[in-house]
């Protein structure tokens, strides 16, 4: 296990300048807070770091610790569980703390010491998505070079004809699948972060879907590389000039995304 001794050693060997604080809100929606490296010492990960006015705190999780590979500025990233700072105890809604509190009464039932849990998750990568929902007017619209409906448009450099059919996207080889370099570079940074991964493939839809396979490992240990590799498609997706997204189901009349 990581201490905080550990922690401020590896500010201190990679140079860090900000700490990167991450929580996951009532949603599962990833948020955060940065500091000053030089404001990071033993009592934040005794007593905390203050935020939302200073009305609760957040507890850093030094075995959570990783390098940030999307940061300009050299960038650590600390997991976070939200506590209550009049009680001390942690905040009953976080839903890590939530995660935690279940492991631990797991094993106060005797049933067992650990759950392991292996979601596979799969996203859509699409060119663009716009949407728009006002007074008279309402629509969404998505863009994919990979789609099915592709095969008629006339885009840059030629339409070059390697599109999947409807539900016709699972494991065709380059070119028709587009993304194998970038989910092999999502992959990359996965590993960097301490995610195991174990398989990479297209999916069951035509435009754009994909699945990245990693290792199951217990409750809030295997809920933190779910929110690294929401953050990792995303980001990566983004240095592509693409958009990715988990939502169940984007495109009516193709396959959607599990968990």
């Amino acid at each position: 296990m990581t201490s905080a001794s550990d922690v401020l050693q590896m500010i201190k060997d990679n140079d860090v300048k900000f700490v990167d604080l991450r929580l996951t809100d009532t949603l599962g929606k990833e948020m955060h807070v940065t500091v000053p490296a030089d404001c990071i010492d033993e009592d934040v990960f005794e007593l905390g770091q203050p935020f939302d006015g200073s009305d609760m705190l957040l507890m850093p999780d030094p075995d959570s610790a990783r390098m940030d590979p999307f940061r300009e500025v050299n960038t650590l990233i600390l997991q976070c569980n939200v506590h209550e700072p009049k009680t001390g105890k942690d905040y009953d809604r976080d839903p890590r703390s939530l995660g935690l509190r279940a492991e631990a009464y797991l094993k106060s039932t005797g049933i067992g010491d650990t759950a392991y849990f292996g979601p596979e998750p799969e996203f859509f990568i699409f060119d663009s998505v716009r949407w728009e929902h006002r007074m008279g007017k309402s629509f969404f619209e998505i863009d994919s070079e990979e789609g099915p409906w592709a095969t008629g448009l006339k885009t840059e450099g030629g339409n070059l004809g390697y599109h999947n059919r409807v539900k016709g996207g699972y494991f065709p080889v380059s070119p028709v699948d587009s993304f194998a370099d970038m989910r092999s570079e999502m992959c990359t940074l996965l590993e960097q972060q301490g995610v195991d991964v174990e398989i990479h493939h297209h999916e069951v839809g035509g435009a754009g879907q994909c699945e990245i396979g990693t290792r199951f490992n217990t409750l809030v240990k295997r809920a933190d590389w779910t929110q690294i590799l929401k953050y990792t498609v995303h980001n990566v997706a983004a240095a592509y000039g693409k958009t990715a997204t988990f939502m169940p189901k984007p495109i009516e009349g193709d396959n959607g995304s599990g968990m």
